[in-house]
């Protein structure tokens, strides 16, 4: 990647070390993000694969993904329908 012209890599680290660090919640929520995507491919995957697994999730979506083990936060469940086309 290039630095943006008139800075190089040095003055770039040295403005970046000049921000106040990022709030605990955005890095818990960095840490957590593969993993959350990780389970939605598997979801999502299995609901393509498994007709009896498709059906339970358009018929009850959270009550499915508990039933599979996967905790139903509304941020997974949003994802669901989007990647689903529900």
């Amino acid at each position: 990647m290039t630095p943006a012209p008139g800075y190089d890599e040095e003055r770039l680290a040295d403005l970046l070390r000049g921000l106040p660090p990022a709030p605990p919640a955005w890095v818990t929520a960095a840490q957590e993000l593969p993993l959350a995507r990780l389970g939605l491919d598997e979801i999502v995957d299995r609901a393509r694969k498994d007709e009896a697994f498709r059906k339970a999730l358009i018929a009850d979506l959270e009550s499915a993904l508990a039933g599979a083990g996967y905790v139903p936060d509304p941020l997974l469940l949003e994802s669901v329908r989007d990647r689903l086309g529900r």
